[in-house]
């Protein structure tokens, strides 16, 4: 077994945090007199980092976005795990994972601080050496930034670099920094015509894949 930098993102990948964020949006939105979105439209706005979530959750309504921004942001922070969880294979995945040698990083588009307190909230934020979201570098998955932060701090070269997520900016990023991609398919993310260099149906086949090879 040749160790490697597994780079996760997190929202679709490791958590499902649908919920949460839906309702932080629609809190937003009826602080605005707006009405409520549905869970699958609103999680349909997740990936691009919370600018562009708010953006799109506004719909077009002209209201102070800055403003908006704050509000979401105000609520999703104080409500980050009421009804979020780990998906099924997490928990017992990512310590195998690290047990098996691999070095892991994280690296999202949601903002830092609240990825690092998710990860801790559910006590996998040791097993990470870096945590790497919005606001912490200047440009957002698919720019490359963030897998070459990641590479530099673990000492990894590109061949043995993966990006695992949900969403198309995963395999993206993957693309841009010329690193391998996992596609976890239980997520809530889309691929968007990119293909990944393996699919996951569970986050449980992910770990005895790479915990073996």
């Amino acid at each position: 077994m040749n160790p490697k930098l597994l780079i996760f993102d997190l929202d679709g990948t490791l958590i499902d945090s649908r919920r949460d964020l839906a309702e932080g949006v629609n809190h937003m939105r009826r602080h605005y007199g707006l009405d409520r979105l549905p869970l699958e439209i609103a999680s349909s706005y997740v990936g691009n980092g919370v600018r562009l979530l708010v953006e799109r959750s506004l719909q077009g309504a002209k209201v102070d976005f800055e403003e908006a921004l704050q509000i979401n942001k105000d609520y999703y922070g104080s409500h980050l795990t009421v009804h979020t969880t780990i998906y099924n294979g997490v928990a017992e995945g990512i310590p195998r994972l690290a047990a098996a040698g691999h070095k892991l990083a994280l690296l999202t588009n949601k903002p830092g601080d609240p990825s690092r307190e998710i990860l801790k909230h559910f006590g996998l934020d040791g097993y990470f050496d870096s945590i790497i979201g919005g606001g912490d570098i200047e440009k957002l998955k698919p720019e490359p930034d963030g897998i070459f932060h990641c590479m530099e701090a673990a000492a990894m070269e590109r061949s043995h670099v993966w990006m695992v997520g949900d969403h198309y900016t995963d395999l993206a990023v993957a693309e841009n920094a010329g690193v391998k991609s996992a596609f976890v398919r239980y997520g809530f993310g889309e691929e968007r015509g990119y293909e990944a260099s393996v699919y996951f149906d569970s986050f449980g086949d992910l770990a005895t894949f790479f915990a073996t090879v």
